[in-house]
C-alpha cells in the first residue's frame, strides 16, 4: 500500500468508515442514461454494447443505482470505472477476473491505481463514430487525399458501402493508411487480400462466440461481445508479431 493510500484509507476507517471506492473525487451522483454512458465511451471503445454494460455489471465491476421504475441511472465515476476495465481488457489483454481483483485492491486502498485524466466534450472528429460519410468527406477528413482513391478501396472492397453509398466511420482510418501506403507503391488492389484475411478472422471470432450469442440473456450477450473484443485484439496482435518477424527476416 502506498503511503498516500494508506493514510487516506486510515482516515477514513478511524472516522468509521471504510475507502471511498475508486476513483476517488469523483461524482458518484447517478444521473446518466445508459445511452448518455455508450455516448461518452464510443469514441474510444467503439465496440461497447448495452450488452456488454450489463454483462460488466452482473460480473460486479460496476453498480449503477436503479430508478424506482427499473432503470439504469450511472454516475461520471461508473464512467471512470468503466473506461479502466475496457482499456484494460484492450491494451493489456487481462480476463475480467484479474481486473476485478484490481478493482478490488483500489477500492481498499491497496492499489492508488490510475488517475482519471480530465476529459473534453466530444470534438467534431471525436464524434464520427456516429456519422455516415460520403466519399468526399472521407477524403477530406483523411487528410484531403484524392476522392479517387477513396473510390479505388471501395472497388477493391478495402472498405465496405452502404446501399446508400455512405460509408462508416472507420473509412477514414483506412483510408489515411492506404494513403501512407501508396507512397511505397502499395495500391488500392494490393489491399484486397488483406481485407479477405481480416474478414475471415472476423468470421472465426463469431464462429467461437455463435453459441454465446445464440442465448437471449443479458449476461451471454454481454459475455459474447467481450470474448469477442478479446480474440479480435489477440488476432490483430498476433498479425503484427508475423508481419514485423516476416520484414525483419528480409
Amino acid at each position: 500500500m502506498t503511503a498516500g493510500a494508506g493514510g487516506q484509507a486510515a482516515r477514513q476507517q478511524a472516522a468509521g468508515r471504510g475507502p471511498e471506492p475508486w476513483p476517488r473525487g469523483i461524482s458518484r451522483q447517478a444521473t446518466m442514461r445508459i445511452s448518455d454512458v455508450l455516448r461518452t465511451l464510443a469514441p474510444e471503445f467503439g465496440d461497447v454494447s448495452h450488452s456488454k454494460l450489463r454483462f460488466l455489471e452482473e460480473q460486479g465491476l460496476i453498480t449503477p443505482v436503479r430508478t424506482p421504475s427499473g432503470y439504469r441511472q450511472y454516475s461520471p465515476a461508473d464512467v471512470e470505472r468503466l473506461r479502466f476495465v475496457l482499456t484494460e481488457q484492450r491494451d493489456s489483454y487481462l480476463p475480467l477476473k484479474v481486473i476485478k481483483d484490481r478493482l478490488a485492491a483500489m477500492d481498499a486502498g491497496d492499489d492508488d491505481g490510475p488517475r482519471p485524466a480530465p476529459r473534453l466534450a466530444p470534438t467534431a472528429d471525436e464524434d464520427r463514430s456516429r456519422r455516415r460519410w460520403t466519399h468526399e468527406q472521407v477524403a477530406d477528413a483523411a487528410g484531403g487525399v484524392p476522392v479517387d482513391l477513396v473510390e479505388q478501396l471501395v472497388r477493391a472492397g478495402a472498405i465496405s458501402e452502404s446501399s446508400t453509398g455512405h460509408l462508416g466511420p472507420g473509412a477514414v482510418d483506412v483510408v489515411r493508411i492506404a494513403a501512407q501506403l501508396s507512397s511505397h507503391g502499395i495500391e488500392p488492389r494490393h489491399l484486397r487480400a488483406l481485407r479477405t484475411a481480416a474478414d475471415r478472422q472476423v468470421a472465426l471470432a463469431d464462429q467461437v462466440t455463435a453459441p454465446w450469442r445464440g442465448r437471449r440473456s443479458a449476461e451471454a450477450q454481454g459475455h459474447a461481445d467481450a470474448m469477442a473484443g478479446e480474440i479480435g485484439e489477440l488476432l490483430t496482435r498476433l498479425h503484427a508479431v508475423w508481419v514485423r518477424q516476416g520484414v525483419a527476416d528480409l
